[in-house]
């Protein structure tokens, strides 16, 4: 009877973080990146962009009830190993209880470098973006994935979904970023897509 009653936990679970996930973004849609968190494909895919052999914390901004933290760490990243940056309070409290290993910051992601300034003690292994990029102006996301490279090992990934097929979170053909994207993930609700960003070196 177990395996059934843990399936029906989860289930519940599920559905109420759709419900928070739906009644934040009611209150503040342009402050969350979905309406429902990320699907499974998608945070597989965002995953599979950090080399679990890697050395560091691994950042996620705007982790909210934890669906690409759960890829991450099934990826085989050391849950002690993640530093996650929410600004809502409500999905801070709810993801110290499920990733009692992982550093839970509560901050504005937006503004990293003095976020995580006196948190992160050496040079990350990836960043990890659940973030409404698109919403902000070109300035802001410019200057975050800046801030992000600045904090990361040289060859380190900013990974960063979004909904738009058209429109990259962060522009191509950028002088010192390097850009690919993932192939559509259609069995996301909506159809997704993953960039993976880092920073070009100069020979």
């Amino acid at each position: 009877m177990r395996p059934h009653t843990s399936l029906a936990e989860k289930k519940g679970l599920r559905l109420d973080d759709e419900v928070r996930f739906i009644r934040s973004w009611l209150e503040k849609p342009l402050a969350i990146g979905a309406v429902t968190p990320s699907g499974r494909v998608l945070a597989r895919t965002m995953a599979r962009y950090v080399d679990p052999a890697s050395t560091g914390p691994v950042v996620e901004l705007g982790p909210g009830t934890g669906p690409v933290t759960e890829a991450l760490i099934a990826h085989g990243i050391e849950p002690k190993r993640l530093m996650l940056v929410e600004f809502n309070p409500d999905f801070c409290r709810i993801l110290r209880k499920r990733f009692p290993e992982a550093t839970v910051v509560q901050g504005d992601a937006y503004s990293l470098r003095r976020t995580l300034g006196d948190v992160l003690e050496e040079p990350a292994a990836a960043t990890v973006s659940g973030l409404p990029l698109l919403n902000k102006p070109l300035r802001t996301r410019i200057r975050l994935i800046n801030e992000a490279f600045g904090l990361m090992h040289d060859k380190a990934p900013f990974v960063q979904f979004t909904y738009s097929m058209a429109a990259p979170p962060i522009p191509k053909g950028l002088s010192r970023i390097a850009a690919e994207a993932s192939e559509r993930i259609w069995m996301n609700l909506p159809p997704a897509r993953v960039w993976c960003y880092r920073r070009a070196l100069v020979s």
